[in-house]
């Protein structure tokens, strides 16, 4: 009797592994934030998809939410629209919001839909417009003046958070055998559209979802501690101790509030999590290591 190839004994040893990861997450959603950056890279954006669909086939139900920062960007810059940034939030006018819409409803939204439905399955884009998903509230931000120290309410215009979320629309298009594929608008209850922050729009709609997984897919390999470590399970209070000692810090400081807030509000457990290694979203749900820092209640 022939032995069989190593290489495709590894694969099937693989499956088996994966096996009860599949069945402890069948029939629950993963609410998965893929970022502007990553889209921009044809291969990074095929290999997405490609997982996506793979976890729709083996019976998760995944919700994809994408930004575009990028792209608004250069959006802006081919129209001639100049931009302006307070504590790196865009400072969103009219005009800004009418090409943040255009842009993100429209060519970065179908362009994931279609590589969805090039990776075989079958993707429907929406907005938190559509079916009433998403009614957002204006943004409120302080911001302190170096010169006089005193702390100001910063207008950032058409930029929102949410205040209520509708599923229905999700619920419909996953139960129909759909992935839903959300741009982080919103229109709130004065009529207005507001640009949403992604990270904080995947949060919100993982937590009105009681989502088994919030995914924050990063350019860096997760939260790491000051010898350069990754942490890999960490605990509110954790998060908030790092904060104060300095540990977390920068851009991972608002990423990690959207992960506590989640879980906070009926989300299992949240990922950062590298969306620059291959597959890693496979690596982190259906391995006991996993490859990212999980953010739950408690241990």
């Amino acid at each position: 009797m022939t032995s069989p190839n190593p290489r495709i004994l590894a694969k099937a040893e693989t499956l088996t592994q994966a096996l009860p990861y599949i069945q402890k997450y069948a029939g629950r959603v993963f609410v998965v934030k893929f970022g502007g950056h990553a889209m921009a890279d044809g291969d990074r954006a095929r290999e997405f998809a490609e997982d996506i669909v793979l976890l729709k086939t083996v019976g998760i139900h995944p919700v994809v939410v994408h930004g575009g920062g990028p792209q608004i960007g250069e959006m802006l810059g081919r129209l001639g629209v100049e931009s302006s940034f307070v504590d790196g939030l865009r400072v969103t006018d009219k005009q800004t919001a009418e090409v943040a819409e255009m842009v993100l409803s429209g060519a970065i939204n179908k362009a994931i839909v279609g590589s969805i439905a090039r990776a075989g399955g079958k993707a429907i884009g929406i907005s938190g417009k559509d079916g009433g998903l998403v009614t957002a509230t204006k943004l409120q931000r302080t911001h302190k003046d170096p010169d006089s120290n005193i702390e100001k309410v910063l207008d950032l215009g058409f930029v929102g958070e949410p205040s209520k979320v509708d599923t229905t629309i999700i619920e419909t298009a996953t139960g129909a055998g759909m992935i839903p594929v959300v741009a982080p608008i919103g229109v709130g209850e004065d009529g207005h559209t507001y640009n949403i922050n992604a990270d904080t729009m995947a949060g919100a709609l993982a937590a009105a979802l009681g989502a088994a997984r919030l995914l924050l897919l990063t350019d860096v390999s997760g939260v790491l501690d000051k010898q350069g470590n990754l942490l890999t399970d960490l605990t509110p209070a954790d998060i908030r101790r790092l904060h104060e000692d300095g540990t977390i810090s920068g851009g991972m400081i608002p990423k990690l509030e959207t992960c506590v807030q989640a879980v906070e509000s009926g989300c299992e457990a949240a990922v950062v999590l590298d969306g620059r290694v291959a597959h890693a979203m496979l690596l982190e749900f259906f391995t006991a290591r996993g490859a990212g820092t999980l953010v739950a209640k408690g241990r």
